[in-house]
């Protein structure tokens, strides 16, 4: 018996050794151990993501990639794989499991060297949190002390959802709903048995055995989980066959992207990264929510795709992207064409090309691999070839400047050749031959009650642009100035009956040492006109006129009113014509004041931003317009005034007693009556409700002009192509700067406001003109860009969309505001009722007092004013 005593002595005494080891190891750890009860309240480091007002997903920023998910939003084979693969005995260990760690121990003892972690999930939870990746035994020791801790703070589920959330698996993806977008741009829901297979493969070298750097790796790596996981009976063999051999396609995907505002996104971050700092906004999991109506939204992108892509298609083709071979056009006998080319590639070689250039938007890169007659045969990325139709062809004559494009096309040879390397884009079912646009546009709609941008869009594509030319482009405005310029006449008692000279101003201008000619565009004169009919054609000469009658500085100090800042206020007569300079963002500001009854609003973009818990950190307060609360002002105005005569009439009677008592009853009444929250700031008015009425109503008339056309006395506004939108509570105005620099156009209902505008990012360059292309139909667009041909379209279509099957809204006019009927030649009362006369409304006081025929007496009058005879300016 005495070797068994001897070997029981040896196994105590090596328990002993063992205990006071690992006692030894605690005492030499402890004072560096973390601890382990901040993993209850763990913040994942997760990226800022930007909503549209109705959840769309609009962007994310942030430098690592994380969707936290519940251990029950995961797929239960993924939770398997993962178990099987990392550590099958997880739900029966304590935090570390002794027969693996023997394992790597002996391999240890045997190699020298540790080749072998034995780390279980909780273990490489504790790695992650606290420690490095550094094979080193005192890591190894800190790490099984610190994971034997964490099963004693956490249940096994909630270290398995931290570890699935927090692990990381390359490409910038932290957790398995990151990785599950960023490889395959799936929710993790929706993940195939392989594709689950290959996440749960990446713990063990995320670096190196993702599929995006290594198909093959990924691809072997995948087939061990896979058996893993059969031989744990978790899949059947059936399952596990279908999976094997499954193709590995994966590629990176950014977030998944639901409503496409970049520029919006961009303003955002910003405006974010300025409130927080850089680090918060990026790592916090902000939840900022937007005003944004992904609706509008995506309307408003196509809106200004299809008008610069238009724009860009009628003034002519400008050539492929490359040649990749030489291909000469040989004329056949028949008439037909028939290309020599000259060291043609094979396509493979062309597969090989394309897989290295880019698109954007919608354009793909394409290769012409074939042309006859009035069509050609082109191959995209992956081998899908397409055809070329004659209608995606015949548009693309050849672009000589922006005021001339060659001869209209016969056959497609005349347009592209074998070997080139173009850009197409779908359209209407079929492809059709694009370009990247060289010109530039922006659109924005606000919310005039409120400020809330609805839409916004900064140019054609943010992937070729970052410059959002909504809210910073500087561009000079053209006739779009114009309704503030009558704004300001009508508040020098002009009306909107007043008679204007239509007529060529010549003057000469010692300044600047010539004569000074400002023009109508189209150079039409009319003589006298009303003001209502001279802001609806855009009458230029009428604008510097007025601009004399009011006084260019006080002029100015009217315009500020819009929100408009004085320094970008010329002080010369060019102001009438729009040579100011203002955004797109800063114009539909402006324009909202006629739209809303009078108020300045301020836009905005942010609504709410929430933590990754979803409480809320930030709300923005709307300064909204409250005509309702502008009349209880005043009421309450009055009120303190009559109560201050009052206790001024108490003092002047040197009753005290009297004055004290009534001074506590007013405060007593006043504490009684505030409310518990403070009262909510208002949009200020900066203009008189009547005012911005008569604006918004002879801007009307841009769109649906007047006289009566069986009479021929009918006349258009510059804007008569929106009559196609049949509402009568639209009011607009086109814009055309000198020499077709910048086109515009702004308008509005009572609920929208939206401004359009296309240029050159080189603002010296012209918008040109286009010739009539007889291959396209009456529906063309032809002749000198312009306010209505160029910027107009999008306004049109987008507006079009947002009040689909809205009902019209007739604003009605404010008090003091009357109509009368008016002689249509001469502004004066009339008793006539046939096609010479017409209603026009007036600011009480300020309407005619005298009939076109003067022996009929005027009508009684509210106050003195007297119009003796009409003043031509």
């Amino acid at each position: 018996m005495s070797w068994l005593k001897k070997l029981i002595i040896l196994v105590i005494a090596g328990a002993f050794s063992v205990v006071a080891l690992v006692a030894a190891s605690y005492w030499y750890v402890k004072d560096d151990l973390p601890s382990v009860a901040t993993l209850k309240d763990v913040k994942l480091q997760t990226p800022m993501r930007v909503f549209s007002q109705d959840g769309e997903l609009i962007s994310q920023f942030g430098e690592k990639r994380r969707i936290p998910l519940t251990l029950e939003e995961m797929p239960d084979l993924l939770i398997k794989a993962v178990l099987a693969t990392e550590d099958n005995r997880f739900y029966e260990h304590p935090g570390i499991d002794v027969i693996g760690m023997f394992r790597a121990a002996t391999v240890v003892a045997f190699s020298g060297e540790a080749k072998q972690g034995a780390s279980t999930i909780t273990q490489q939870l504790a790695r992650v949190f606290f420690l490095t990746r550094e094979k080193k035994l005192i890591r190894k020791i800190k790490e099984i002390f610190l994971a034997l801790r964490i099963e004693q703070e956490l249940s096994k589920d909630e270290i398995l959802e931290l570890y699935l959330n927090k692990i990381e698996l390359g490409q910038r993806s932290f957790g398995v709903g990151a990785a599950a977008q960023v490889y395959f741009g799936k929710n993790i829901q929706d993940l195939t048995l392989s594709e689950i297979a290959i996440i749960a493969g990446l713990p063990q070298g995320p670096s190196v055995l993702n599929p995006v750097r290594s198909p093959s790796r990924a691809r072997a790596r995948r087939n061990i989980v896979l058996g893993r996981m059969l031989n744990e009976g978790y899949i059947t063999q059936a399952q596990y066959d279908e999976a094997l051999q499954e193709p590995i396609l994966s590629k990176l995907h950014g977030a998944q992207i639901t409503a496409s505002a970049p520029y919006i996104a961009e303003m955002v971050r910003q405006e974010v990264v300025d409130k927080y700092g850089e680090e918060e906004a990026y790592s916090k999991g902000f939840q900022v929510f937007t005003t944004v109506d992904s609706r509008l939204q995506g309307k408003a992108v196509a809106a200004v795709q299809k008008n610069v892509i238009g724009y860009d298609e009628r003034h002519g083709y400008r050539g492929p992207v490359a040649t990749l071979w030489q291909a000469t056009a040989a004329p056949q006998a028949d008439g037909s064409v028939k290309f020599v080319e000259k060291d043609r590639l094979s396509d493979e070689a062309i597969l090989a090309y394309l897989d290295n250039q880019d698109g954007l938007e919608d354009l793909i890169p394409a290769v012409i691999t074939e042309v006859t007659g009035q069509q050609a045969q082109a191959i995209l990325s992956g081998g899908r070839k397409i055809t070329l139709p004659w209608q995606g062809l015949n548009w693309a004559r050849a672009f000589i400047s922006h005021d001339r494009q060659s001869h209209p096309p016969k056959a497609a040879a005349d347009v592209i050749a074998p070997g080139m390397h173009v850009l197409v884009r779908p359209a209407g079912g079929e492809w059709r031959l694009g370009q990247i646009p060289g010109v530039s546009a922006a659109l924005v709609a606000i919310n005039p009650k409120d400020g809330a941008v609805q839409a916004l869009v900064g140019g054609y594509s943010f992937a070729m642009t970052q410059f959002n030319r909504a809210t910073q482009a500087n561009r000079q405005v053209g006739s779009n100035i114009k309704p503030f310029i009558y704004s300001a006449a009508l508040e020098s008692n002009l009306t909107l009956a007043t008679l204007m000279n239509d007529a060529p101003i010549h003057e000469w201008d010692e300044g600047a040492n010539q004569a000074w000619r400002p023009k109508n565009s189209p150079e039409v004169y009319d003589g006298a006109i009303r003001i209502r009919e001279a802001l609806a054609k855009s009458k230029n000469v009428v604008a510097v006129r007025l601009l004399r009658a009011v006084g260019i500085e006080k002029t100015r100090q009217h315009l500020t009113k819009f929100g408009f800042r004085e320094k970008d206020l010329p002080h010369s007569e060019t102001l009438a014509l729009g040579s100011a300079s203002l955004t797109p963002l800063e114009l539909a500001t402006g324009y909202a004041v006629f739209a809303n009854g009078g108020y300045l609003v301020k836009p905005y973009v942010i609504t709410k931003i929430l933590d990754d818990q979803n409480n809320l950190i930030y709300e923005h307060v709307p300064v909204p317009v409250c005509s309702d609360c502008e009349q209880q002002d005043l009421a309450a105005k009055a009120a303190a005034a009559q109560a201050a005569k009052e206790a001024a009439a108490l003092a002047e009677s040197a009753d005290a007693e009297a004055l004290l008592e009534a001074t506590f009853a007013e405060q007593t009444a006043t504490t009684e009556q505030s409310p518990v929250t403070p009262t909510p700031a208002y949009a200020p008015r900066v203009i008189s409700a009547q005012n911005a009425f008569l604006i918004a109503d002879a801007l009307k008339s841009s769109i649906w002009g007047g006289g009566d056309w069986k009479a021929g006395t009918g006349w258009n506004g510059t804007a008569y192509r929106l009559k196609e939108l049949k509402r009568q509570d639209l009011s607009g105005k086109t814009g055309t700067t000198n020499d077709v620099k910048d086109a515009w156009f702004s308008g509005f209902s009572p609920e929208l406001v939206v401004t359009s505008w296309v240029g050159f990012d080189d603002a010296e360059s012209r918008l040109g003109k286009t010739a009539w292309n007889n291959n396209l139909g009456k529906d063309q667009v032809a002749g000198s860009e312009s306010g209505a041909k160029t910027a107009m379209p999008a306004w049109q279509e987008f507006m079009g969309f947002a009040l689909k099957d809205k009902p019209q809204i007739f604003v009605q006019p404010p008090v003091g505001i009357t109509s009368v009927r008016i002689d249509l030649k001469t502004g004066l009362l009339t008793q006539a009722t046939d096609n010479s006369s017409g209603f026009e409304f007036f600011i009480q006081g300020t309407e005619p007092k005298t009939y076109v025929n003067s022996s009929v007496q005027p009508l009684p009058t509210q106050n003195n004013q007297q119009q003796e005879e009409i003043e031509l300016f």
